[in-house]
């Protein structure tokens, strides 16, 4: 009971608070403080409950844990914990925390916007959803026999009106399939496919798979280039991606490199090959290999690709909202004249 407990208050720790807590880390270590006396005075600004959390964190480093292991099990998002793995490896360990909690804040931060776009338009949606079951079920019937009567012809947006009643029940129906059968594949076809395959699927879906691909190149470009800066080599670097089995798509991923290699691939050839990298990533790795400079070539590249990634969420952002209310005024805008339009007639004609 007690370690349900545990585990239940360690996944309190959310996006904002794992990125707040790397980020004071990353600047007392580049002070020069120690990570249990970094530890030790974050623990101050926090709440009783985060205090003793950390206590027991300190406790833990000094019995010889890693930090990554500690944040593991306060239950820090797994990019984060990597984040701090590869930072024991190659020493920058104040830089890669604040990467790191810039690279969780900039998600959070999206992932807020996102949200806040959509709920005055899904509101509305609602709130027109149910406007047109009114209308068609209730008033438009009645006006509509009226009509009739009269001999006056459907007007467009009655046309409309009518349409949607048939196709939208269809529309909802082949969602609820499509959701379904891919269900189906995810459990019967996509979890038994190996993590590389994975990837390479998901950044083919629309949208989605572009920003997906500039994160899966962003995260591995900087934590080889950090790798690169602490002096260890390319294929080093790959045994150490290799070690991180808690993320097991970057471990897979390093072991596919190096093996490559061994064989005689060129890096930029081997990385061409991967769909779930951007196309430019395997010119970067050839242009700073020529020059010397690879470890700030992948640098500058993974900014680039969190730059696009902000840039690309926001032109979706400010596309999807003007596309939902267009919608939504069409369809109260069709509502009302389905209506009004045959009344109109009706009283040019008294």
């Amino acid at each position: 009971m007690s370690a349900w407990y545990m585990i239940m208050k360690h996944r309190k720790w959310s996006v904002q608070e794992q990125a707040h807590f790397l980020k004071r880390m990353g600047e007392l270590l580049a002070r020069g403080y120690p990570i249990a006396e970094a530890i030790e005075s974050i623990s101050l600004h926090l709440p009783s409950s985060r205090k003793a959390e950390l206590y027991d964190c300190i406790i833990e480093l000094k019995e010889g844990q890693s930090f990554h292991d500690v944040l593991n099990k306060l239950g820090f998002h797994k990019d984060l914990i990597g984040y701090v793995f590869f930072a024991e490896q190659h020493g920058s360990f104040a830089e890669a925390l604040l990467e790191g909690s810039q690279l969780a804040f900039v998600k959070d931060k999206d992932v807020k916007k996102l949200i806040t776009l959509l709920q005055y338009p899904l509101f509305l949606i609602g709130i027109t959803a149910f406007l047109f079951v009114f209308v068609q079920k209730s008033l438009l019937p009645k006006f509509t026999s009226l009509f009739n009567s009269m001999s006056l012809e459907a007007n467009f947006f009655t046309l409309v009106i009518n349409s949607l009643d048939r196709y939208i029940p269809i529309t909802i129906f082949s969602f609820i399939t499509v959701l379904l059968l891919a269900t189906i594949y995810y459990f019967l076809v996509f979890r038994k496919l190996s993590v590389l395959k994975q990837r390479a699927q998901l950044v083919r879906i629309p949208i989605v798979g572009r920003i997906l691909k500039l994160l899966f190149t962003h995260y591995f470009s900087v934590q080889l280039s950090f790798l690169l800066s602490g002096g260890i080599s390319v294929s080093e670097a790959l045994l150490l991606f290799e070690k991180n089995h808690r993320q097991p798509f970057y471990s897979l991923l390093g072991r596919e490199i190096k093996e490559k290699l061994i064989t005689g691939e060129k890096l930029e050839s081997i990385l061409a090959n991967f769909p779930f990298f951007e196309k430019e990533f395997p010119m970067i790795i050839k242009h700073g290999q020529e020059n010397g400079k690879l470890e700030q070539e992948l640098l500058f590249f993974s900014q680039h690709c969190i730059t696009s990634m902000e840039e690309r969420l926001g032109k979706s952002m400010k596309t999807i909202q003007p596309i939902l209310y267009l919608i939504i005024g069409f369809l109260v805008v069709s509502m009302y004249l389905a209506i009004l339009l045959p009344m109109f007639h009706l009283l040019d004609g008294i």
